[in-house]
């Protein structure tokens, strides 16, 4: 049966059953923090409270929960791990911190971005820049900045004692059989504050609105998933964070310990999934408060051990024994064979080490000046063990001793020139070194034999004399004004040159063997990726502006927002023929194929547009409308071709409710045909579609209830930046390049989006 109903039901009678103890709430004094609602200024977008509550029952991905700001989008991934989108921008492209952290993906998919560190229950705060990112957001970005926060230390209110609060919570989704709870904990004194919270989550594959392939097998004796099963979709997860600080006059010290463990992620775009993911971070503050403004320092650090192999739905045996790569129900051939292989394990651990240290101060009654100074420090190792059976005489090693280091300064300069206007500059300086060690395949004295030629001798020996050290000196520059025209109507002004150098995995990849290359894959088109040690920073420049319309108590308003970005030395990527080790002089057309890293120009624009009214007041409640359309449109202008993954036209359409403590809305999405793809990467288009979502949320003194409908009419769609659909089969093969067997996913197919879900999540404070 495809839709579970009797553990939702279960959990909306405990939620209604626990309504009545709601409403009979202990008052207790204590410092009070106003939550935060959805607040912009301008092009920047700040979510939090109201805003943010409701979406942990309907979704595990921090990243999702940005669906409603203007000019986000999410390239598909793992089901925790989508990547947000800006303005076509993504990934490496956009800067994105966690509670002051730069965290970067361990991974030569991004499997464990930033956000997937986080599950939605512990974030207190996101803040989106999707126009123009201030200087002091960060730097080696030319997209925006994403902000997330979790809840800032509460103590006792003077003359109380002490403070004890805590929430625990549930949810479940029918679709995928989605379950989870979270819970937190806070006890503090007038100086003193202990906290922890923590959240766990599980999901099977989700299944999509209808038979989307006509094969069923998995490459496993046995195993088999029906036609409208999406692959290599479940995933389980667990975090904690664990809080103290001291408050002492007017400065405060805080320390925050994370820790997530990752039993599996599986990838529906993707060759491998994540088997084991475990990260521990530390992140202390210290945040003083003078009578000149005030002054942070904050130091982390975090280690990462990551694990990627075939997962339940992917072939995990190989070889001749097997029955060759046709075979639907292979025989698992014994560990010792010469002829086997038995997954292809892969490793990677990261350790980061940051520190920062900023002043805002007053320089008058209408002056800010802003300086700060961050240093990172981030070492990678990925190597790939030996995969049994002999089948390897050793390790290859993908990237060795990868080093990548930051120095930034910056100074910023607020000025509030009139109660309309303010006016902001931002200059930052950066140098990014880099540097690998040596290289070494599986064999790294042979080039393979015909006709499977690796030349893993070949590439090797030229990476490895290569000089891999390198040093770029990096320079920002924002200035943004914002005018208050008049009490209904503001506008913001902006342009930005932001500069940002390649990532490990865009330069040390050595290897242009297929095998390996596909390895190296963070956007999950399918294809394989080499590196290029010669790539120049990109180099961004971004005009943005900003028309805002809206009454007093913003009940109406309609925002919007056109930018233009060109970028010099964009790094793109070009078809590679791994024969002649050079570009391809006629692309290889509707199948996988091996690409490699190349610096050139290209441009992106578009337009957002967002409003909100009320439509009326009555008995049944107070109706309001509200909806959103984003376009954005990229261009390399060195070849001519179109971007990947860039978002179509889309937009949203939300008719709110709200009476005697309920919040609803009717949701209808509209996503247009996606035409213009990338020919280099053989991006596959999509058609358009539409989805209704039904939501309710219901909150009482102690107790909240959120419930709805996913995709009401059991929609079957492709999601535009979901990837190519490598969810389960054979996807090693060399015929995953587009020869049917009945168990390779062929290239033409997109990653489908979910069908109907029914989902509810209750939380309970005390």
């Amino acid at each position: 049966m495809r839709y579970r109903i009797q553990p939702l039901a279960a959990a909306i009678g405990l939620a209604f059953s626990a309504a009545a103890w709601g409403q009979a709430e202990t008052t207790l004094k204590e410092v009070v923090v106003q939550d935060a609602r959805e607040r912009t200024e301008g092009s920047t977008t700040r979510l939090g409270g109201d805003s943010l509550k409701p979406q942990g029952a309907r979704t595990s991905d921090v990243a999702q929960m940005l669906q409603d700001v203007p000019g986000v989008s999410f390239y598909g991934a793992g089901q925790v791990s989508s990547l947000p989108v800006i303005h076509g921008l993504a990934d490496d492209r956009l800067r994105v911190k966690i509670d002051g952290m730069d965290l970067i993906a361990a991974c030569p998919n991004h499997m464990n971005p930033a956000l997937s560190y986080l599950d939605p229950s512990q974030v207190d705060t996101l803040t989106v820049y999707a126009g123009i990112s201030p200087v002091s957001a960060g730097g080696d970005s030319i997209g925006g900045s994403i902000i997330a926060e979790t809840k800032a230390p509460e103590f006792a209110a003077p003359g109380t004692g002490h403070l004890l609060k805590g929430e625990v919570g549930s949810f479940y989704r029918s679709n995928n059989d989605a379950r989870g709870a979270n819970a937190s904990a806070t006890f503090a004194t007038e100086n003193i504050n202990l906290s922890y919270t923590g959240a766990y989550s599980k999901a099977n594959d989700y299944v999509a609105g209808k038979n989307f392939k006509d094969y069923t097998a998995t490459g496993r004796a046995g195993k088999r998933l029906g036609r409208d099963v999406v692959g290599s979709t479940a995933y389980e997860t667990a975090n904690h964070t664990l809080g103290m600080a001291v408050r002492n006059a007017n400065h405060l010290f805080e320390v925050k310990f994370g820790y997530q463990n990752m039993p599996e992620q599986l990838y529906p775009n993707q060759r491998m999934d994540l088997l084991d993911n475990e990260q521990k971070r530390v992140n202390l503050r210290w945040l003083g408060k003078y009578d000149w403004g005030q002054m942070e320092a904050r130091a982390y650090h975090e280690t990462v051990d990551h694990f990627m192999d075939f997962g339940r739905d992917k072939r995990f045996w190989y070889g001749n024994a097997t029955g060759g790569p046709g075979a639907l129900d292979p025989v698992p051939c014994g560990a010792m064979s010469s002829a086997c292989a038995q997954g292809m394990p892969m490793k990677t651990e990261t350790r980061t080490t940051g520190a920062s240290l900023k002043a805002d101060i007053k320089l008058g009654n209408n002056d800010l000046l802003r300086v700060g100074s961050e240093l990172q420090r981030f070492r990678l190792d990925d190597w790939w063990p030996a995969s049994g059976g002999g089948m390897w005489p050793g390790t290859f090693v993908n990237i060795n001793d990868g080093e990548r280091d930051r120095k930034a300064v910056f100074v910023e300069w607020e000025t509030q020139h009139s109660e309309r206007w303010t006016t902001l500059l931002g200059l930052r300086y950066e140098r990014v070194s880099m540097d690998a060690g040596a290289a070494r395949g599986y064999n790294p004295t042979s080039n393979g034999a015909a006709p499977m030629f690796n030349y893993q001798q070949r590439d090797g020996d030229a990476f490895n004399a290569s000089d891999r050290s390198r040093h770029d000196n990096n320079w920002d520059f924002t200035a943004l004004t914002r005018y208050q025209a008049s009490s209904a109507f503001d506008m913001e002004f902006g342009f930005a040159r932001k500069t940002r150098s390649p990532s490990l995995y865009e330069t040390y990849p050595w290897s242009t063997w297929q095998m390996a290359a596909l390895m190296n894959n963070f956007v999950g088109d399918g294809n394989g990726y080499v590196g290029n040690l010669d790539l120049d920073p990109e180099k961004a420049y971004t005009l943005s502006a900003t028309f805002d319309w809206h009454n007093a108590d913003r009940s109406r308003e309609l925002k919007l927002t056109p930018h233009y970005t060109y970028v010099d030395d964009y790094i793109d990527a070009v078809q590679w023929n791994g024969a002649a080790n050079a570009a391809r002089t006629v692309l290889l057309r509707d199948q996988f194929t091996v690409l490699r890293y190349d610096n050139h120009s290209a441009r992106l624009y578009g337009i957002d547009l967002s409003g909100r009214m009320s439509i009326g007041k009555n008995s049944l409640g107070d109706f309001g409308v509200k909806g959103l359309v984003n376009y954005t449109r990229g261009k390399n202008r060195k070849t001519g071709d179109d971007l990947y993954n860039i978002m179509p036209l889309n937009g949203k359409l939300t008719l709110t409710q709200k009476l005697a403590g309920w919040d609803n809305a009717l949701e209808i999405i509209g996503v247009s045909a996606k035409r213009k793809v990338s020919e280099a990467r053989n991006e596959m288009k999509t058609s358009g579609y539409s989805l209704v979502n039904l939501r309710f949320s219901h909150a009482w003194k102690q107790v909240r209830l959120d419930f709805g409908v996913e995709n009401l009419f059991d929609r079957y769609y492709e999601m535009p930046l979901g990837g190519a659909y490598l969810g389960q089969g054979t996807t090693m093969s060399a015929s995953a390049n587009n020869v049917p067997n009945g168990v390779v996913p062929l290239w033409g197919t997109p990653v489908p989006g979910m069908g109907r879900s029914l989902y509810a999540g209750i939380n309970v404070k005390f």
